[in-house]
């Protein structure tokens, strides 16, 4: 039979039933006007009847009502299906991130010639979003917020990778400023006033330029002379002003019904601002400052980012950014003026963004104003203006902080590997405290001796460094915890005691992580000391918030070898000092305790189940030494240091004999390592059963461990100089076992523990 007959046969029975499928297709269905004149319509669309008579563009489709019997429980079966989706639809959404990275396994991207396709080891390829309130939109998280962070940790040790997100929930709400707002707010008396404002400039004033302080007292006096007290743009000021002034001086407003004084002042205050003026003043950016700082206070982040990008650009608008000529502003306080309230923008800008991630606002190619100066005589220039040289060196502290956020914590893609935008940045960091000037340098030893703004400024600095190294210790702690499942599932497949898998860790790893845990004992020291010297403000959002930062820092640090289990204590004392700022009123210290609170949920239960398994509190692998609790005091902070900037190689020694060799070609396995932070963290679990709040929650840093601390303490470590110095060449091709930053494995969206 012809090859071509054969498959005209073959095809014939498909083509039959196709065109019988089309005949029941037309059968059961016609157009409607076919189908009431009640006439044989063809099917197509449109139909041949309807083209015949013209109506082609009405020819539209009815099916003809037929029943299907479907059985009771196919029903039933879709109702519930349909009830369980919809009570997994927020729990899907907190885990959206989660479920992508699964079902698309690691991310991968393919390089491309000029290397711009490295995948960012931080963040996945999807932003971070939590749903909160269904009726409003999802969250976004920030990674390089501390909130977030704090979720990382806790789905580290609970090993669920789709722990829900704690949101913020501790802030002064709309209805509550409304409310306050409606209140009779009027001016307070001359002698009050003049209270307030000076509370406020002594409190806020030295700490970023927002005013000039005496022309701003000089104005008080005449608007009281003159009562001028209608004028917009003056009340809007100093009412802002009156708002820090009371939030200083009491420690409650019952009328405004909000938990921080001083609310009602700012109330009016916005209620009164214009936000979007055609054409903005001096005086109306120094109020978008005020009312952007005080923010802060009442723990509304977002207000604050919106008031200062609002305050961008409308600085803009008048060219802040750039040089005025002398000719058109002759008077070198208001020209000096001008340029340090674009830069006080440009610092709230850099900062508030790094407190939740958010990205800056203008870049600093297009910035073209000459950085602060003193002018002559210097009389009126400490009358006015801020002091220069903190100024500059608070600009330089924000420069570092926004790119930080950029080459860290931003989806862009960059030719240089992590480690190397790592390095530029803690050169830079190491750069800045090196040229600080004398009058900036702080007194450890006699801490309340420093003027606040050096503190404020040394404790920003610190932030900087645990924002940059943080995750690196994150990456050590899961480091350690996989090799000790693999150890476990090892020893409980096989019934005996087997060798754990070697594992490298190199230096570079260890000494960012040590540099993080410097900076977080150096910050909570200077905390708990202006909290024992009763200098610490009551209201005030960044000491709540650089506790919390480094209090997540000391706890991690108590789980590893670089680490204490003395920084456990840090961990509990943080804890107590946020609660007792919570039962005085602080929203933003309110917040991160409830946070905190779970962090240490999660810690106990870690420590628990670690112990109950047999491996050890601290996670580790199970002790393969005969050291005693009084040994572990050698492996604590700097332990694992040596003179080569390559692979640690850790043999597997009792710990108080331990020996670090230093190998590029040795085998970098860390059992050893393990063991010591399981007899660790076992010493300082049997002392927290024993104190009940870690090893004593209680225990603030003495003077002569206060006075150990340096700013610049992590950049003086061998290690730290080490790094520091290696070439790019060196930091891209010698360091290829860490997964972390060669890998596209996402350090913060993968947990295959």
């Amino acid at each position: 039979m012809p090859r071509a007959r054969k498959r005209a046969l073959t095809q014939e029975p498909e083509q039959q039933g196709q065109e019988s499928q089309r005949r029941k297709f037309v059968a059961n269905t016609s157009c409607q006007r076919c189908h009431s004149h009640k006439i044989k319509c063809s099917g197509d669309q449109p139909c041949i009847k309807c083209r015949a008579v013209g109506v082609a563009a009405e020819c539209a489709y009815a099916t003809r009502d037929r029943q299907v019997k479907v059985s009771e429980n196919y029903l039933d079966q879709l109702l519930a299906e349909n009830q369980l989706l919809k009570e997994r639809s927020i729990a899907s959404a907190q885990v959206a991130e989660i479920s992508d990275t699964v079902q698309r396994g690691p991310s991968r991207q393919p390089d491309s010639s000029d290397g711009t396709g490295i995948q960012n080891p931080l963040i996945g390829d999807r932003a971070w979003f939590h749903r909160y309130d269904p009726s409003s939109p999802p969250i976004y998280i920030g990674e390089a917020a501390c909130s977030a962070f704090a979720t990382r940790f806790r789905r580290f040790l609970s090993g669920n990778s789709a722990m829900p997100h704690i949101p913020r929930t501790q802030y002064e709400r709309e209805e509550t400023i409304a409310a306050a707002n409606e209140a009779d707010i009027q001016w307070p008396s001359l002698h009050h006033a003049r209270l307030l404002v000076r509370i406020a400039i002594h409190q806020i004033g030295h700490l970023y330029h927002l005013m000039m302080r005496k022309s701003t007292l000089d104005k008080l006096e005449e608007i009281y002379q003159t009562q001028d007290f209608d004028n917009t743009a003056n009340k809007c000021k100093f009412f802002a002003l009156f708002a820090f002034g009371q939030a200083y001086s009491i420690r409650s407003e019952p009328n405004s019904g909000s938990r921080v004084p001083g609310t009602s002042y700012f109330a009016r205050a916005m209620g009164l601002v214009q936000i979007l003026p055609e054409r903005t003043s001096v005086t109306h950016l120094e109020t978008l400052l005020l009312l952007s700082l005080f923010s802060y206070y009442l723990n509304r982040r977002h207000s604050a980012y919106i008031l200062i990008g609002n305050a961008m650009r409308m600085g803009l608008t008048i060219g802040l950014n750039h040089n005025i000529p002398e000719s058109q502003l002759i008077d070198p306080v208001e020209r000096q003026h001008r340029i340090q309230i674009w830069w006080t923008i440009y610092i709230f800008d850099r900062m508030w963004g790094s407190k939740m991630g958010l990205p800056m606002q203008i870049l600093d190619e297009d910035i073209h104003v000459d950085m602060p100066s003193t002018i002559s005589p210097r009389r009126r220039h400490e009358e006015e203006l801020s002091d220069t040289e903190y100024m500059t060196a608070n600009i330089k502290l924000a420069r570092i902080v926004g790119e930080t956020i950029t080459k860290l914590y931003s989806r862009r893609k960059y030719q240089e590997t992590f480690l190397q935008r790592v390095q530029k940045l803690l050169k830079a960091l190491k750069n800045w405290v090196e040229t600080l000037p004398e009058s900036l340098r702080l007194n450890m030893e006699e801490l309340e001796s420093s003027k606040k703004p050096v503190v404020s400024l040394h404790m920003a600095f610190n932030q900087c460094v645990i924002l940059t190294t943080r995750p690196t210790l994150l990456h050590l702690l899961m480091t350690l915890s996989k090799s000790n499942k693999t150890h476990t599932n090892l020893n409980t497949t096989s019934g005996a005691e087997t060798e754990p898998e070697s594992l490298s860790v190199s230096q570079p790893v260890l000494t960012l992580s040590e540099a993080c845990i410097h900076a977080a004992r150096h910050s909570h020291s200077m905390i708990l000391t202006r909290w024992i010297n009763g200098s610490m403000p009551t209201f005030g959002y960044f000491h709540a918030h650089y506790l919390f930062s480094s209090a997540l820092i000391l706890a991690m640090s108590s789980f590893v070898p670089i680490g204490s289990p003395t920084d456990m204590t840090g961990f509990d004392s943080g804890l107590d000092l946020l609660r007792s700022m919570t039962e005085n009123g602080n929203l933003a210290a309110a917040e991160f305790y409830h946070n905190l609170e779970q962090v240490k949920v999660c810690l106990d239960a870690y420590r628990a189940a670690r112990t109950s398994d047999g491996t050890g509190a601290g996670g580790g692998v199970a002790c393969h030494t005969t050291a005693n609790a009084n040994d572990n005091a050698s492996v604590g902070a700097g332990a694992l240091r040596g003179s080569s900037p390559e692979v640690i190689n850790v043999t597997d020694t009792p710990v108080n004999t331990m020996s670090l060799n230093l190998s590029a070609s040795a085998p970098a396995s860390i059992p050893a390592v393990m063991s010591a932070t399981n007899d660790m963290i076992t010493s300082a679990a049997t002392s927290a059963q024993t104190h009940g709040h870690g090893i004593d929650a209680y225990v603030y840093p003495s003077r002569e461990a206060v006075g150990g601390y340096t700013t610049e303490m992590a950049f003086l470590e061998p290690t730290m100089q080490d790094f520091l110095a290696q070439s790019d060449i060196d930091l891209g091709l010698l360091h290829p076992v860490d997964t972390f930053f060669n890998e596209a494995e996402n350090l913060y969206t993968c947990h295959e523990f």
